[in-house]
């Protein structure tokens, strides 16, 4: 690998898990956009696996370069510059969205604005797929969660694990419905929704 490459070793350790679940939901998708790509390895790993799919990613512009560097010896298209603040979302719309670890490092207006943006770049019966920790009924899925709190609002007291209840709400107001909850490896879920044609 170059060492060029930023490297999340999170990413090497969900990779297939999240693959697991993903490749049957997106078996009949062609076009997915992931939000906050991060480093750029899960985007490559996927498009191998999934090869039908046109994997789009996306993020903000501090990361672009690291995702170009992963990208560089694909055939997939460039990343697209997205902070979900800003109005320069892309006019497509798609199969599937796809983010994982962003709702915890995002504000909680931040998270009320990408649903409300996702919703409008959903095509009828796509799918938003959602990786990372959450809680439930206002409890942590473990001590080492609790943990990840207190050190994620050292950094940003605006962030923070999000309430699976809360963050439900918002998709169902943004006409999306629950199909699955998948508890993953180290205190993650995988959350998939679809819209409501």
């Amino acid at each position: 690998m170059n060492d060029a490459k930023p490297f999340s070793q999170a990413c090497e350790n969900n990779k297939q898990p999240i693959l697991y679940h993903l490749k049957p939901v997106l078996q009949e998708c062609q076009h997915v956009l992931e939000i906050g790509s991060g480093t750029g390895q899960h985007a490559v790993y996927f498009a191998a696996n999934m090869p039908q799919i046109v994997w789009q990613c996306s993020d903000r512009s501090e990361n672009i370069p690291g995702i170009k560097s992963w990208l560089a010896d694909t055939s997939l298209a460039p990343p697209l510059t997205l902070d979900v603040r800003d109005s320069n979302w892309p006019t497509q719309q798609y199969d599937a969205i796809f983010s994982a670890n962003t709702l915890h490092i995002m504000s909680w207006a931040e998270v009320e604005l990408f649903f409300a943006k996702v919703n409008t770049h959903l095509k009828p019966t796509a799918l938003l797929c959602i990786y990372g920790p959450f809680k439930y009924h206002g409890e942590f899925t473990s001590p080492s969660n609790a943990d990840f709190e207190l050190w994620l609002k050292g950094n940003n007291p605006l962030s923070g694990i999000r309430d699976f209840e809360a963050v439900n709400s918002l998709a169902q107001h943004a006409g999306l419905n629950l199909l699955a909850d998948h508890k993953m490896p180290a205190n993650n879920q995988l959350l998939v929704w679809q819209r409501l044609g």
